[in-house]
């Protein structure tokens, strides 16, 4: 293994034989993507969010199997080396797939079974927030929820909007509320402002108090407050304090909507217009500020859970919301929550898993920056230890990955004339795209109902249409394959 990339001549695994010894499950109360991205949410760079072009409607995905099947239920062995290379020879031949480096395991040990260039580090684009995904779900709890505070300042009319870095908070009201085009339910449901305001206000009114300076506190994060790619649309600045992800419209239906140019005093604004809703009297404009250790708490609200928020990570590939689970890692392990920060304990927690980091470079959570490097061994380990049943917190990493032709950044491919067709509903996989580079990573049920983890990773001239059509006819054949 770990041979030179190339089109046609994947490298064997070294062994074809061996049974797995423990079998990937759903862990109870997950749940299965009924949405993709709203497309004002972010996704990939440069084009590789949830079409909206052709007006498909999300709709029930059929699967052939369980999203994680029971090796009871499969045929006893994995596919072997040579049954999934003669298998794979023509599609792996298309010219339009430029370089192709790839690996292909079995999602129930790890255990490689085909690969070419496997540990050669390339460029994952978003594909990079799968190890944001693990670390994430690793590290924080289960129940960790991102919270936004209101507390008393200085003097009694004096208030303080604390940032807790929940990107999600929103101005708009529930009903409002659209992620690919489906309501939110209790546990999706973003994090609401007006509510903030109303549990403020109360607590002012309470107090006798109705007039107040309001200040904001975006201490929690440090260093660059933009990405090295930031273009005000596929991601917000970042920042511990905004509303609707710093979208100038929340409304708004663009695929890369405009961005506010100041997202945290755009949600103190909002939130000072709401205060005066309630009848509280907010004086001049509001002003960034610290807020005091162990202020009195006037109002909180919080995100939903970091399995939700994983889950619609992935199946939208939200730039900006990648940032801030970043982010939140970064705390959790005591370091700079900055891009730096975040991507040094991503690191780390993915080391302490066991996750093979020989060649890995990563600068941000979300996968924009061109300069991470990420080989397919790795991406197929960490769809791997996602599925194993012995780190069922890191289940919502497959719950959260799109459907091929039913949700998310895969509601567009794998259609009936795309020469994949066979494989829709079937693959689950996190999309990358970047100019010239497209990436797919995910599982895969194949023709005896094993799960297969799988990584392709292309540089080519093609066009990106063209590419990622290659791509999914390369999974299509590995669904059809038994190989054995």
């Amino acid at each position: 293994m770990g041979g030179a990339p190339a089109q046609a001549q994947p490298t064997p695994s070294p062994s074809s034989s061996g049974h797995p010894t423990r079998t990937p499950s759903g862990k109870p109360g997950d749940r299965t993507p009924t949405g993709g991205t709203h497309s004002a949410t972010g996704g990939d760079h440069k084009g590789d969010r949830p079409g909206t072009q052709r007006g498909r409607k999300h709709k029930p995905a059929p699967t052939r199997g369980p999203v994680l099947a029971p090796l009871a239920d499969a045929k006893d062995g994995a596919p072997t080396d040579r049954g999934l290379q003669q298998s794979l020879t023509t599609p792996l031949q298309d010219k339009s797939l430029g370089t192709l480096t790839f690996a292909v395991a079995d999602a129930a040990t790890g255990r490689l079974l085909l690969g070419s260039g496997e540990t050669t580090p390339g460029t994952p684009a978003s594909t990079t927030k799968l190890a944001t995904a693990v670390a994430a779900l690793a590290l924080l709890p289960a129940d960790f929820r991102m919270t936004t505070r209101v507390v008393q300042g200085a003097t009694p009319g004096e208030i303080t909007l604390v940032g807790g870095g929940d990107p999600l908070l929103t101005a708009l009201p529930q009903d409002q509320v659209r992620v690919g085009g489906a309501t939110v339910d209790q546990e999706t449901a973003p994090a609401s402002l007006a509510d903030l305001a109303r549990q403020t206000a109360a607590s002012l009114k309470a107090a006798g108090t109705t007039s107040v300076k309001l200040g904001f506190d975006t201490s929690l994060y440090s260093g660059d407050l933009l990405h090295k790619e930031h273009d005000g649309t596929n991601i917000a600045a970042v920042t511990p304090l905004m509303i609707d992800e710093g979208r100038v419209d929340p409304r708004s239906a663009e695929e890369a909507p405009a961005r506010v140019a100041d997202p945290a005093a755009q949600a103190a604004e909002a939130f000072a217009a709401l205060l005066r809703a309630e009848g509280i009297t907010v004086q001049g404009r509001a002003a960034a500020g610290r807020a005091g250790a162990g202020a009195q708490q006037l109002g909180a609200v919080l995100s939903p859970t970091v399995p939700r928020l994983v889950e619609r990570m992935l199946t939208t590939s939200d730039n900006t919301l990648a940032e801030a689970v970043a982010r939140q890692v970064a705390v959790a392990a005591g370091k700079p929550a900055s891009f730096e920060g975040a991507a040094g304990a991503v690191t780390t927690v993915l080391k302490g898993l066991g996750v093979p980091l020989t060649g890995v470079v990563i600068n941000d959570g979300s996968g924009l920056s061109k300069a991470n490097l990420i080989p397919p061994v790795t991406l197929v380990k960490l769809l791997a230890a996602a599925s194993a049943p012995d780190h069922p917190e890191l289940r919502p990493v497959v719950t959260g990955l799109p459907i091929a032709g039913f949700t998310g950044t895969l509601v567009n491919r794998f259609g009936a004339k795309s020469g994949a067709g066979e494989a829709a509903g079937i693959v689950r996989a996190k999309t990358g795209t970047l100019s010239g580079v497209n990436t797919l990573a995910g599982t895969v049920v194949d023709a005896d109902g094993r799960v297969l983890a799988f990584a392709l990773m292309t540089r080519t001239s093609a066009g990106p249409d063209v590419a990622r059509a290659a791509v999914d006819r390369i999974v299509a054949r590995i669904a059809a394959c038994g190989c054995h």
